[in-house]
């Protein structure tokens, strides 16, 4: 039964958007911008969240939420442009999201140095024998799902901001070797890594595939068919192929989510699985795709209803502490690559960047189809 606490405070969020306000407030309300965890790095935890509060703001104003995102980069970023970031994987790419807009929107020279620096550590990345990027230095020779995303919706903003057309066919040529690799035809979902060396515990000996498929992994990636074809000039010849592969990877994931709740397992294709549970980050990461893929006209909208029953069903299991504070629960903490007891085993936490700002994001698209609650 819902508390009489969270009932009254549900009364005053009436949109997508004041869920998405309250996720929000409730993390800037715990830490300052320089204690994001985890604290005093520029990692794609804090890019996620950011990144949706950033995109939260463009639709609902409020100069306090850009205020908080350069009190985070402004920490990392010292006044010659230096930062410190892992420059041996795509996870620390990602947070470079957040400094198109300081560049544009502030006579301060350190954003597009260092974008720049994030920009000029590609070439220098190792790949695969066809191309692909390697995620991380220490995993050799595998590509994971959620690299995709990790380095390619930075490179597609610096494409544009910075007039480099040639990143975005590096996207798109990064997102057709991992959809060879790890894509299952019979399912339709995508396994979480490929090995090319196959000497990895997890790799199938002929095609290098890891056994699972991750949830959060697979949002990350249906995230990346959106962006990239939100950044396609009109006519470019990958439209067609890639607005196919949204629309089957929606149709796939329809299959399994869950009748009841309307959200997804934190092992999809393993719903009946009595130790599989329900992975709060994941599912906000496929009613998003879902959700914007029929804003954007590329996914049809007799999916709508999905995507709201899967939207209703995180808000049904949103919380709220003591002081009022939005409380996201049941968020998979990060994870490598493993069998299926690695994942389910893995510990669950509340308000994990990776959730929060998932959810933001989710909340940003069902606005659209569902202006009021």
């Amino acid at each position: 039964m819902v508390s009489d606490q969270r009932t009254t405070l549900n009364k005053k969020l009436d949109t997508p958007l004041d869920w998405g306000k309250a996720a929000c407030d409730s993390l800037m309300a715990t830490f300052q911008p320089s204690e994001l965890p985890p604290d005093g790095r520029w990692h794609y935890h804090q890019g996620v969240f950011l990144e949706s509060m950033r995109q939260l703001r463009e639709i609902t104003g409020g100069e306090g939420y850009l205020a908080y995102i350069k009190g985070y980069v402004d920490h990392n970023i010292d006044e010659n442009g230096n930062f410190l970031w892992n420059r041996k994987e795509l996870d620390a790419i990602q947070a470079g999201l957040l400094l198109f807009e300081l560049d544009e929107r502030y006579e301060d020279t350190r954003y597009r140095k260092a974008a720049k620096k994030l920009r000029n550590m590609f070439p220098t990345l190792n790949r695969t024998s066809d191309g692909g990027f390697w995620h991380k230095d220490h995993y050799p020779y595998q590509m994971w799902l959620d690299g995709l995303y990790m380095g390619g919706a930075f490179s597609m903003n610096y494409a544009e901001a910075y007039n480099e057309p040639e990143l975005l066919e590096m996207v798109l040529q990064q997102e057709r070797l991992m959809r060879k690799h790890t894509l299952d035809e019979g399912s339709g979902l995508y396994h979480h890594a490929w090995d090319e060396s196959r000497i990895q515990p997890w790799a199938d000996s002929e095609t290098g595939k890891s056994p699972e498929f991750w949830g959060r992994a697979i949002g990350w990636y249906g995230i990346m068919f959106n962006e990239i074809l939100n950044f396609l000039p009109e006519n470019h010849p990958s439209e067609q192929e890639l607005s196919t592969a949204l629309k089957n990877l929606v149709e796939s994931l329809i299959n399994y989510q869950d009748a009841d709740t309307g959200l997804w397992y934190q092992i999809v294709d393993k719903p009946g699985r009595s130790d599989n549970w329900i992975e709060t980050s994941c599912s906000a990461l496929f009613v998003y795709t879902i959700a914007r893929g029929i804003r954007s006209g590329y996914v049809d909208e007799s999916y709508k209803q999905q995507a709201i029953k899967g939207y209703r069903g995180l808000l049904d299991r949103m919380e709220f502490d003591e002081n009022g504070h939005f409380v996201m629960p049941e968020i998979c903490i990060g994870t490598g690559v493993g069998d299926y007891e690695h994942y389910i085993n893995r510990p669950k936490t509340a308000n994990d960047l990776h959730g929060v700002g998932s959810f933001v994001l989710a909340s940003i698209e069902m606005q659209h189809l569902l202006p009021e609650l």
